[in-house]
């Protein structure tokens, strides 16, 4: 398979609730009802939303009510039918669309666009040729000359269809996580191609991207952006920040320094979701050191919000990045829906010519 995708996404918190139940739950349900394809549930590491009250594990206090985010993938009109659904059970929280190439079968031609972003979606105990299938792929992406990976766990999700769920006892191999690389269209070609010959049964998405600053070197910033399209609906941008947990601003993790410098200057919301393994720059892949004072694991920071918000966002993310060996990108978000306490902005129908 080798089609045009939707990939819905959305931001909330994590005691949130719809009918008396955990949001993220009912959610998922969702995605098991429907089958799609794949889903995964991700716990927050820092972040804000439409209520602008920080959320943070670093302290006791913040750490109650930590960001999740969720990830459904799926052909165009299998994700179009979730979405009633999920209207009627979403209350406070961030909705988004984007548009991804799906690739189950990798031998098949494909365009890559100048830049992209890669993201594969393996089980978390997979395996393939005697190693953890995250940590062969991320082998791979290295390899190919990718400038990073991070690879991101679930705690829920769905595979085709059926849903795994991270439990307490038990190895919870088949919940799923995903893996997020960037890179041109000839390091993700060479990357396409050493994973079909690894993965027997891969599940790939292409997405078109900006890389916009990568190892303290500006490259252009996010590209202008029209607010509307020639029908009135609304476009939006994703920022995406690839760091180190080891990365520092001013003595504090880069990756807390983004989310509360954001907050304080008014975006409309921010979340930091850390990986379990991967590897930025040069380094060699890994996780936590045990033996290490500080955490080693790779972090990827979001920002969502209107083309002319993203541009001052960037100068934000720009000044504090620095020098660091931090990766920058900025994609177009075609549809959004937000909501909260004094909030109703957007929709879901998709912005653009293909609408």
């Amino acid at each position: 398979m080798n089609v045009d995708s939707l990939k819905l996404t959305t931001y909330f918190g994590e005691h949130d609730r719809a009918d008396g139940r955990f949001l993220a739950d009912a959610l998922l349900d969702v995605c098991e009802r429907h089958a799609l394809r794949v889903s995964v549930l991700l716990r927050g590491a820092e972040g804000f939303g439409a209520k602008h009250r920080l959320q943070s594990e670093r302290l006791l206090s913040l750490s109650e009510d930590l960001p999740v985010v969720g990830v459904a993938v799926d052909e165009r009109a299998r994700i179009e039918a979730v979405l009633e659904d999920v209207r009627a059970i979403f209350g406070h929280g961030l909705i988004t669309l984007e548009r991804a190439r799906l690739l189950t079968d990798l031998a098949a031609p494909v365009t890559v666009p100048d830049a992209a972003k890669l993201t594969v979606y393996v089980g978390r105990q997979e395996r393939v040729e005697g190693r953890l299938a995250y940590v062969a792929v991320v082998d791979e992406l290295r390899a190919c000359g990718l400038t990073g990976a991070t690879v991101l766990l679930g705690v829920d999700g769905t595979v085709d269809g059926v849903r795994r769920r991270a439990r307490f006892f038990g190895r919870n191999a088949d919940v799923p996580l995903m893996i997020i690389a960037v890179g041109d269209r000839a390091l993700v070609g060479d990357a396409l191609t050493r994973l079909g010959a690894l993965l027997p049964r891969p599940f790939v998405t292409l997405e078109r991207v900006t890389v916009c600053k990568r190892d303290g070197v500006r490259l252009g910033g996010p590209p202008p952006a029209a607010a509307v399209d020639e029908h009135g609906l609304g476009m939006w941008q994703k920022l995406m920040v690839h760091s180190g947990e080891a990365a520092r601003h001013e003595g504090h993790p880069l990756h807390v320094a983004l989310v509360r410098r954001l907050r304080s200057a008014g975006a409309a919301g921010a979340t930091a979701l850390r990986g379990v393994w991967g590897y930025t720059g040069e380094e060699v892949p890994h996780g936590d050191r045990l033996s290490s004072l500080r955490r080693h694991v790779p972090v990827v920071t979001v920002v969502v919000d209107e083309p002319a918000a993203i541009a001052r966002w960037f100068e934000v993310v720009d000044d504090l990045t620095g020098e660091a060996p931090a990766l920058v990108t900025c994609e177009l978000v075609p549809a959004l829906r937000a909501s909260g306490p004094g909030v109703a902005v957007g929709g879901l129908r998709l912005a653009g010519p293909t609408s």
